[in-house]
C-alpha cells in the first residue's frame, strides 16, 4: 500500500492514472450541459430514501437578488474517476494514488472557467478578480502583481482542541480520514495561480485559524510549494501563527458584555479571498458550508467564554431569526473580499458524526464517493445547492427544521424575516447589508433544475459538468 506524499511540480506532477486523465485542450464540449439537463449518460437512478412531496422544500421560489458575471451561476463538476480509494482498508484517502491529482486539476480548471464563461484559466480568474473589483468600487481590472490572497480550508478535522492532532508532533492521533479541504484541491489552485496567472508565492497564505496544519497534510503541499505561506493555530514546525489584526467584526445582535471579534491579520490585509468549503451535512447546523467555514476565520474558538456564542443561533429549528452567518459572509474583509466559493466534494459524510467518508446515494453518486467540485461567486447560491444536494440525501440533518433559514436571511438580508439589521462593519446599526444572493430549491432530485435552468425566474443556474 503505496502511502508517500503526492507529487510536486517538481517531479513533473505525474498522476498515478495520468493516461486516463482529461486533456483541457481535447475536453469534448457537448459535456457541458448548460444545465438544463442532467449529466449525459448517467440514469436518474434509484433513490436511498424517497423525497415526500409532502416534506420537501418548496421548489422554484427564488428570493434575494443573484451575484456573479453570470448572476446565480453554480458550477457542479463531477468525476466518478478522480477517486480509487475503497475506504479505510486501503489507508487514507489523501494518500499516494487513492485520489488522481491530474483529474483534480481538469475538474478545478472546468469549475473555474464555466463560473467566469472563458475558454482558459488565466483569463477566467482575471475576469473573476476583475467582477470583484468593480463590485467594491475599485478598478476596473484583474489580478495585479503583489496583490495577496487567502485561501480558507475548512480543516475541522485538525481543530485544535479536539484531540485529533498531537500537538507535540503535529501528527493525526485519530480521524486521519475525515472529510477535510484535501491538498489535492488546493495544490490545484495553488499550480492555477502560481504557474498560469502569475501570482507570486510569498503572496498566497493558507489559513484555518482553529487548525494544527499535521504534517501528512503540510508536507504534501510545501513539498510542492514551499515558498507560500501557511498559517495556523500555533505556529510551530515552519508553519505561521495566526495573529490578530485590528479589523473589528461586529455581530448584528448586537450582544451585550461580550469582547470584540477582530480578524485575523492576513484576512485583513488580503487583496481577495477564497473560501474552499467542505461538502458535509453536520449534526447541530444541519449542514456546513461556505458560510460556515468562516467559524475557522475568526481568532477563536466559536463558544469561547467571554465571546459571542455563535452556535445557538446558528444550530436553532427556528425560522425568521437572526443568523451569524450572514454577519460573517456579509463582512467586508470576509465575504465583501471573496472573489470564489468552492466546495471540496470529493467526499462527504456528517460532520463531526463520521470519522471517514461516506458513500452518496442520490444520482449520480449511487453507491460511490461524491467525486464534486462545486464553483460559484454567488455565497447563498452556492451552499443552496449544496443543501439541496444534502437534504436529498436523506440524513436527518439537514432535514431538520431552519437549517435554510440563513440562506433566507442572507437573500434578503437589506429586509430579513428577522427584521434583524444587518451590518457587521459598524459598532452601532450603520450601514445595512444588501442582499447576498440569491436562494431557492431545485424541482427534484433527479432533474436537478432551478428558475433559471428552466426560464421561469432569476434564481440558481446549475452548470453540471460530466468528467
Amino acid at each position: 500500500m503505496d502511502q508517500s506524499p503526492l507529487s510536486s511540480p517538481s517531479d513533473s506532477r505525474e498522476p498515478p492514472f495520468a493516461a486516463e486523465s482529461p486533456n483541457w485542450n481535447q475536453v469534448d464540449r457537448r459535456r457541458f450541459l448548460g444545465g438544463a439537463t442532467l449529466l449525459t449518460g448517467i440514469t436518474a437512478g434509484r433513490l436511498l430514501r424517497a423525497e415526500s412531496p409532502a416534506d420537501r422544500p418548496e421548489p422554484l421560489k427564488p428570493i434575494g437578488t443573484a451575484q456573479g458575471i453570470h448572476p446565480g451561476r453554480v458550477v457542479w463538476v463531477h468525476d466518478p474517476g478522480v477517486v480509487r480509494w475503497n475506504g479505510p482498508q486501503d489507508g487514507v484517502w489523501w494518500s499516494g494514488a487513492h485520489v488522481s491529482q491530474d483529474r483534480v486539476d481538469a475538474m478545478l480548471k472546468e469549475a473555474v472557467c464555466h463560473t467566469a464563461g472563458e475558454g482558459d484559466v488565466k483569463t477566467a480568474w482575471n475576469r473573476i478578480f476583475a467582477h470583484l473589483n468593480r463590485k467594491r468600487g475599485r478598478a476596473d481590472r484583474g489580478y495585479q502583481p503583489g496583490e495577496k490572497i487567502v485561501i480558507k480550508p475548512n480543516w475541522v478535522g485538525m481543530i485544535y482542541r479536539e484531540n485529533i492532532v498531537d500537538p507535540q508532533t503535529y501528527r493525526f492521533m485519530r480521524r486521519e480520514n475525515y472529510m477535510n479541504t484535501s491538498p489535492h484541491m488546493l495544490l490545484a489552485l495553488l499550480h492555477q495561480w502560481i504557474e498560469e496567472l502569475g501570482v507570486r508565492p510569498g503572496d498566497i497564505t493558507i489559513c484555518d485559524t482553529l487548525a494544527y496544519l499535521v504534517h501528512e497534510y503540510y508536507d504534501i503541499l510545501h513539498g510542492a510549494f514551499p515558498d507560500v505561506r501557511y498559517e495556523d493555530y500555533t505556529g510551530q514546525f515552519g508553519r505561521i501563527q495566526v495573529r490578530s489584526s485590528e479589523v473589528p467584526l461586529y455581530w448584528s445582535s448586537r450582544p451585550d458584555g461580550a469582547a470584540q471579534d477582530y480578524l485575523p491579520t492576513c484576512f485583513a490585509e488580503a487583496d481577495y479571498l477564497i473560501n474552499f468549503a467542505n461538502f458535509k451535512a453536520h449534526s447541530g447546523a444541519g449542514v456546513t458550508l461556505c458560510a460556515k467555514n468562516h467559524f475557522g476565520s475568526l481568532i477563536r474558538w466559536p463558544v469561547q467564554e467571554g465571546y459571542y456564542n455563535i452556535h445557538p443561533n446558528c444550530f436553532s429549528n427556528a425560522t425568521a431569526i437572526y443568523r451569524p452567518l450572514v454577519d460573517l459572509i456579509g463582512h467586508t474583509h470576509l465575504g465583501g473580499k471573496t472573489a470564489l466559493y468552492l466546495i471540496d466534494g470529493l467526499f462527504s459524510g456528517v460532520h463531526p458524526k463520521d470519522p471517514e467518508p461516506q458513500r452518496m446515494h442520490i444520482p449520480p453518486m449511487e453507491e460511490q464517493w461524491s467525486c464534486s467540485l462545486f464553483a460559484s461567486q454567488d455565497p447563498v447560491a452556492i451552499d443552496s445547492v449544496a443543501f439541496d444536494f444534502l437534504w436529498a440525501e436523506g440524513t436527518p440533518f439537514p432535514r431538520k427544521g431552519g437549517v435554510d433559514d440563513y440562506l433566507h436571511e442572507a437573500a434578503l438580508a437589506d429586509a430579513p424575516p428577522s427584521g434583524t439589521f444587518y451590518d457587521p462593519n459598524h459598532p452601532e446599526p450603520t450601514e445595512r447589508l444588501a442582499s447576498l444572493g440569491v436562494h431557492e430549491h431545485w424541482n427534484d432530485v433527479r432533474e436537478k433544475r432551478y428558475s433559471r435552468n428552466l426560464g421561469t425566474g432569476e434564481g440558481i443556474e446549475l452548470l453540471p459538468v460530466a468528467m
